[in-house]
């Protein structure tokens, strides 16, 4: 299904979104990518998304991307006495290991590593930061705190503690067996929560074992502070601005999500910014001009996708929230300034060959009357290559692997097409010729630009760019075999 935008916009589906219907209209308003959130229905509820999602996908020959979120490690007070307790500012209050229910000055935080890996003066954050709590005392069982922040706590508030690392594994049993679920299932993308340091992405790989990509969602201040390795291991990453805006000042949010938006850029991996992006659209069929600003903030930065979280998938308008980010991708993608802010932050980065023949690619296009950029791609690698370029014409990524179509269809600028398996060259410029007219990109009397790999079908081997016509007649007089 033909975009007019090259931003991809990522929808959860719950509740709100759940049938057929829906999830067909969705798709058809803008949905590129649909989340799975882990933390929300059985294996069955999921299963039946899954098959809804791949049913339309052949119905309207669209690839469509299939994220799976994980749950990750919940962090959460015991239970009280009364169900919850007044805390007021400079009052004491104890957390430990005792199950017993708790009260106004005390409750179980049945999570010993907290308190292992506690330091003097940290902070812990309950209820998403409603109630900041300041370590005064602690002990292998115990933190004895004073309240800096007070209000109502009450039963399994969660639990944020963004000063320090805690030695828990972004992975927990629930963790794994969803992991394995969705991957024997078939999705295409892996959210890891909770994501520290980089081998908390090391595990998922392992157990991915490339049946799904691994995306790390950055939501703790250590991830921001080892971004660099983390974003090395990782296949994508989500700006998961939720808990980071708990976990740290939310003043310090805007320019880490646009710092970490460049280094994907550079690093040519997708980079979703996600949270709150439409919140009001949850109850309201229109969105705040704050909740608009930030959308086309994210697409001025140069995001490959955004993300809608409750407002598809529990609130009262999903697919106007879809057609809501829609029309304002489209409406920044066309204002001469995007183009200017894009051109300015790219920064050429990679001495491959391969880095070479994306570059030429793009300048080609926009200094001719090319139309498209058709390259062909096994691993993915080349087409996220030319993403990375954010050319002024479409990019049509070309592979034989749906698996491989897929998971590019989170990629920015990206249109999908699978194709029969080519061996030769001319073939692949018939199927280029082919694809960007079916698509509606030229016609017979444009021209586009085709980068290839020889030989065909290896990975890595990204060494041809060939202007061609969109005439098969053309091509096949002049094209060598």
């Amino acid at each position: 299904m033909k975009r007019t935008r090259n931003v991809k916009i990522v929808a959860t589906l719950g509740p709100a979104s759940e049938t057929y219907e829906t999830i067909r209209a969705l798709h058809e308003a803008g949905a590129d990518v649909f989340r799975l959130n882990m933390s929300h229905g059985s294996h069955a509820e999921i299963a039946a998304k899954h098959k809804i999602i791949r049913q339309i996908e052949a119905e309207l020959d669209s690839t469509i991307a299939i994220l799976a979120d994980l749950q990750g490690p919940k962090l959460r007070v015991g239970v009280f006495a009364n169900g919850s307790e007044e805390l007021v500012e400079g009052a004491k209050f104890r957390l430990d290991l005792d199950p017993a229910e708790g009260d106004v000055n005390r409750v179980c935080l049945p999570h010993p590593e907290i308190f292992q890996a506690l330091e003097a003066n940290a902070h812990l954050l309950v209820n998403d930061g409603k109630i900041r709590l300041k370590v005064e005392d602690f002990g292998p069982d115990f933190a004895n705190c004073v309240v800096i922040t007070g209000g109502t706590i009450s039963n399994r508030k969660g639990v944020n503690v963004p000063d320090v690392i805690l030695p828990l594994a972004a992975l927990s049993e629930k963790d794994r067996a969803d992991l394995e679920f969705v991957c024997e299932l078939g999705v295409d993308w892996l959210a890891l929560s909770f994501v520290q340091r980089a081998k908390d992405v090391f595990e998922a790989r392992q157990l991915a074992d490339g049946r799904a990509a691994v995306l790390s969602k950055i939501e703790k201040p250590s991830a921001v502070e080892n971004f660099a390795e983390i974003l090395d291991a990782s296949d994508g990453i989500m700006v998961a601005r939720g808990d980071l805006g708990v976990e740290l000042p939310v003043a310090a949010v805007p320019p880490i999500q646009k710092r970490l938006i460049r280094k994907c850029r550079a690093a040519a991996k997708p980079v979703i910014v996600a949270t709150q992006m439409l919140e009001s659209m949850i109850e309201s069929p229109m969105p705040t001009r704050a909740e608009v600003s930030d959308v086309a903030t994210a697409i001025y930065e140069g995001t490959d996708a955004i993300m809608l979280s409750a407002e598809s998938a529990a609130g009262q308008y999903p697919i106007e929230a879809v057609q809501t980010m829609d029309r304002v991708a489209t409406e920044v993608e066309q204002d001469p300034t995007y183009r200017e802010i894009i051109s300015a932050s790219r920064h050429s980065k990679g001495d491959t060959i391969a880095d070479g023949i994306v570059s030429a690619a793009r300048e080609i296009a926009e200094k001719t009357e090319i139309k498209a950029i058709c390259c062909f791609t096994q691993s993915g690698t080349t087409a996220l290559l030319t993403a990375r370029e954010r050319p002024g014409v479409p990019i049509i990524a070309m592979t034989h692997l749906q698996g491989t179509a897929r998971r590019l269809a989170l990629s920015w600028g990206c249109n999908c097409v699978v194709t029969a398996r080519v061996d030769r060259f001319k073939g692949a410029v018939v199927s280029a010729a082919r694809a960007a007219r079916s698509g509606g990109f030229a016609t017979e009397t444009d021209q586009v630009v085709v980068t290839a790999g020889v030989p065909f079908n290896v990975p890595g081997t990204t060494n041809i760019l060939r202007i061609a016509p969109c005439d098969e007649r053309l091509i096949y007089n002049t094209d060598p075999e």
